[in-house]
């Protein structure tokens, strides 16, 4: 008997396939993975009915997507309407783009895909789908599993440091070398533990709060630059900027007087400013980040793409720094349409002798697709998750044990490792 090879427990299998080859193909890579009980269906409906009659559901879909009589699209429709939600691997000798647009169908119906592998079907194909299965049960659950918090409660967060900056390194590309750090906003509750910005920084805009939220986490970041200044690590620390408190009278002054208080170099802070974020009072924000600009603290254009904006707030805005966002550097490696769009922001930012920071990297095949595309610099899961200002020293040790390995192969031809 074969060993389940498999990174989770699979006790049943559907293949969906209306070839009789594929199909004898998927079950022998199945079985060879230690799965031995497999149900076939030659398309959707066939599939459905088969669903209806089975005792115990399966552990896992394999669904071709071209099939006659109910293609595999609808397929999987009509199982987020019959709410029956089976970890899904699709399946498809059709192009990348389409196996992609399916894949993100599936994701925003609330489902679970392990991944959209194009044929013909390998053992190191699926085994790459199915070991995001425990990946993706270790992320953190956000949102309705944190309890609501309120007003008053995150005042008081604030007021009291309960919300603390969290720094995510931001290294060279070709190198590997720490340029500096993103300050993040994480909140250390002492019931549920740390909660993160998208649980409560919707209420400080709504509430208000944001700027005062915005103006703690800037001074948290000038006083750990300051500290690593003083023990000879200088870095550049980038911190978020809320749209709101562009409005706010004496704001570019607050800034200017938190710097020199700690004694820093204005190009030392990088203010990262959402792309669709300088739309309501545009004359104030513009004139806003003018002053800072002229201040010398560096501007960044963070989520680039993600909106519909990104060309015209490059020509409006002093910006030295344009920010890629994940979504379009997780995968790039694998995904034809994902490259050109990402090559297309590298080189305009390059004509406009802009830095360019590649977010989102978290794997080794998109960092090697980034050094030879030319990207400035990079950060994500691949280098180093957000992390407590004192564990930057013990990441950086382990770090430089890791500076071999980032750094382009011997003989690699592209810009960034010319």
């Amino acid at each position: 008997m074969p060993t389940n090879l498999i990174p989770f427990p699979v006790e049943t299998l559907l293949i969906v396939d209306d070839s009789p080859l594929q199909r004898l193909h998927t079950v022998g890579l199945m079985r060879d993975l230690g799965v031995e009980m497999i149900y076939e269906a030659g398309d959707g409906h066939e599939a459905l009915d088969l669903l209806g009659l089975l005792r115990l559901p399966p552990s896992l879909v394999i669904v071709d997507l071209e099939m006659p009589g109910m293609d595999g699209v609808e397929f999987i429709q009509h199982l987020q309407e019959r709410n029956l939600n089976f970890p899904l691997i699709v399946a498809s000798s059709r192009e990348t783009s389409l196996l992609a647009s399916v894949e993100t169908m599936i994701q925003e119906l609330g489902m679970h895909v392990l991944g959209a592998l194009q044929k013909p079907l390998n053992q190191e194909k699926i085994l790459g789908a199915l070991n995001t299965y425990n990946s993706n049960l270790a992320l953190p659950k956000t949102g309705d599993a944190l309890p609501a918090v309120c007003e008053t409660e995150l005042a008081a967060a604030i007021r009291n440091r309960k919300i603390v900056a969290y720094y995510q390194p931001k290294v060279d590309i070709r190198t590997g070398m720490l340029k500096g750090v993103e300050a993040l906003a994480r909140w250390l509750h002492p019931d549920t533990g740390v909660i993160p910005p998208d649980h409560f920084i919707p209420l400080a805009e709504q509430t208000g709060l944001i700027h005062e939220l915005t103006l703690s986490m800037l001074e948290q970041a000038m006083e750990q630059a300051a500290l690593w200044n003083e023990r000879g690590l200088p870095l550049k620390v980038a911190v978020n900027l809320s749209p709101l408190s562009l409005d706010i009278p004496g704001f570019v002054q607050k800034i200017a007087d938190l710097l020199a208080q700690h004694a820093l170099q204005a190009d030392q802070i990088v203010l990262e400013i959402t792309e669709s974020s300088v739309v309501a009072n545009l004359g104030t924000a513009l004139g806003t980040l003018a002053r800072l600009r002229l201040k010398g603290f560096g501007l960044s254009i963070d989520d680039y793409g993600t909106g519909f904006s990104s060309m015209q707030q490059l020509a409006r805005i002093p910006f030295t720094e344009l920010k890629i966002d994940r979504s379009f550097v997780h995968g790039a490696h694998a995904r034809q349409n994902l490259r050109v769009i990402l090559q297309s922001a590298l080189d305009m930012a390059k004509r406009l002798e802009l830095v360019t920071v590649a977010e989102g990297i978290e794997t080794m095949e998109d960092w090697r697709l980034l050094q030879d595309s030319g990207c400035t610099i990079g950060q994500g899961y691949l280098i180093a998750k957000p992390m407590p200002a004192n564990d930057l020293p013990i990441w950086l040790k382990g770090h430089h044990r890791r500076l071999a390995e980032l750094r382009p192969p011997a003989g690699q031809v592209g810009s960034a490792s010319a």
